[in-house]
């Protein structure tokens, strides 16, 4: 037996009470983005039984009172309340409002209720953050929306956040990463219910893939929107992203962009949600996380080639951000892929998976040929963490995933 069988057959012989494994409730909340919520509504509420995929039974729950408001100001009034999870043996949690903002307290209990009697729990995207606060997530392997996974580590130091997976299953509490991954999660649910046919079937209904190869890495270096390539703020990010080596400020990009810096920050902040001064700390504890897991360098060569000021600074903005030091990083790191030619082929996802903003290649190349150590001003070493944007790599250092992008429970 699998793994993941192994966890779907405990899960489902733990069930108590009036819960069946065929039900699943997706517990919906106002302001709750409507492509999320829906994915569930899809995958579990659409009878394709002509088409080889076994049926589920799904009940639509309100957490809280509604209407519900959802993208484009649309109103959703849910079928069942908090109560009728006490029915299922799936619990969904589609998407949370917003990362800064507490769950309602009865959405919380309904949830832990669920877990307590056997319910597998589900969060998708920021759904992680609900899941987190009803203390579901303590001790546990999860992700989310590698833009977010940096805040759900530091809100929640408990979780062992892994940016780097389309979604983890830990057994009875699973979630996954923005957007379509929750796809790759609900199928992956299917497949364990079911069986690889099944979810093939329902893969092929949906157009779109059985299974993904790799996992957010290939995102995390994409430090902007891409609504920005058309602005004219893209030639100065690219330059910046190919320049991390170097030592400049927020000063030297404002006026490379030929504005005050009071613009720059103003035009900055409107398209990245971000101060300039984080974002750039950001994008060279990115750069330095590369270079530990591609390269021999030592820490202080490595604080040298991302523009820090010295070796303490790297130290300091890696471990707030990241959650470890750069030595214990790199330790992790190399530690979860042994095999030979591991590192070469992450380096490789990287080096594809960025355009037009400064490629990986071009930027891992300036940085190679730094010739050591040089100090970057004040302002781009010294501000806070930027722990809202970026996040990085693995707090979390379990067994080896059984699927591709996807971590089951060690």
């Amino acid at each position: 037996m699998s793994q993941d069988s192994a966890a779907a057959t405990e899960a489902a012989r733990k069930l108590t009470g009036r819960r069946r494994r065929e039900v699943v409730a997706v517990l919906l909340f106002s302001g709750g983005p409507i492509f999320e919520s829906s994915i569930p509504l899809s995958v579990f509420g659409i009878d394709r039984q002509d088409a080889g995929v076994p049926r589920y039974r799904l009940l639509v729950c309100g957490g809280e009172e509604g209407p519900l408001r959802t993208t484009g100001g649309l109103e959703l009034s849910a079928p069942y309340g908090l109560e009728a999870i006490s029915r299922a043996g799936t619990v969904v949690v589609p998407a949370w409002r917003s990362i800064t903002s507490p769950p309602p307290a009865e959405a919380l209990d309904a949830l832990r209720r669920a877990h307590e009697e056997g319910a597998r729990i589900v969060g998708l995207c920021t759904g992680a953050f609900v899941l987190a606060a009803a203390g579901l997530l303590d001790g546990r392997p999860a992700t989310t929306h590698w833009m977010y996974a940096p805040t759900l580590a530091k809100r929640y130091p408990s979780v062992h956040v892994d940016p780097r997976e389309l979604f983890v299953d830990d057994g009875d509490v699973l979630t996954s990463a923005g957007t379509a991954a929750g796809i790759d999660l609900c199928l992956h649910i299917v497949r364990t219910d079911h069986g690889t046919e099944a979810a093939g079937a329902l893969a092929r209904r949906l157009v779109v893939p059985p299974r993904r190869s790799g996992g957010q890495e290939r995102y995390l270096d994409r430090s902007l929107p891409e609504e920005i390539g058309s602005d004219p703020l893209a030639e100065v990010v690219a330059w910046a992203l190919e320049h991390l080596h170097e030592q400049f400020d927020v000063e030297t990009l404002a006026a490379r962009a030929y504005m005050s810096r009071r613009t720059f920050d103003r035009r900055f902040r409107s398209l990245t949600g971000s101060a300039p001064l984080q974002w750039l700390i950001t994008q060279r504890v990115l750069q330095a996380q590369r270079l530990l897991e591609t390269s021999d360098y030592s820490v202080d060569e490595v604080a040298g080639r991302c523009g820090f000021r010295s070796p303490v600074a790297l130290r300091g903005h890696f471990r707030r951000q990241l959650g470890s030091s750069p030595a214990a990083y790199r330790a992790a790191y190399r530690a979860r892929r042994p095999q030979g030619g591991a590192l070469e082929s992450v380096a490789t996802v990287l080096e594809t998976s960025v355009p037009a903003q400064g490629s990986a290649p071009s930027r891992r190349t300036a940085a190679a040929a730094s010739p050591g150590p040089s100090p970057v001003t004040a302002a781009a070493t010294s501000g806070g963490p930027a722990e809202q944007l970026k996040p990085g790599p693995e707090s979390y250092v379990p067994g080896r995933p059984t699927l591709p992008g996807q971590r089951s429970a060690p």
